[in-house]
């Protein structure tokens, strides 16, 4: 038996990659989630590549990934595919505490942030 297969939540020319819990605030995550959105494929690439972020690496995999996703599981053309959603998300938050003077303590929180990168493909217009 098992239950019914559930719709597909994105349109037939759209593919989808997640990262998650990848260890960075969301406000810089954004930053480059920002720079890429709604560029063709290879120029967002070539952007991440050359990019002075530290998040700029697991990005560029991600879209990297997404790109796969549409070519292979959606037989879409990689070539005709641009960026048509990158958001960002919080994740977990790790609390710590860091010892400070006099027997007082510090609060220290670890950020985790998601990342989902839409791409969709583009009708060629004549």
């Amino acid at each position: 038996m098992g239950k019914p297969k559930t719709q597909r939540s994105l349109k037939d020319n759209e593919a989808k990659a997640v990262l998650r819990m990848l260890r960075t605030s969301s406000q810089k995550l954004n930053l480059v989630a920002a720079a890429i959105r709604g560029k063709p494929v290879d120029k967002a690439l070539a952007e991440l590549s050359f990019s002075q972020k530290r998040v700029a690496g697991p990005v560029r995999k991600t879209l990297e990934s997404a790109v796969a996703n549409a070519e292979n599981n959606h037989g879409l053309d990689p070539d005709s595919l641009i960026v048509a959603e990158a958001y960002v998300g919080d994740g977990l938050i790790m609390k710590r505490f860091m010892a400070r003077g006099r027997g007082h303590a510090a609060r220290l929180e670890h950020t985790f942030s998601n990342l989902t990168i839409v791409v969709r493909q583009i009708e060629e217009t004549a």
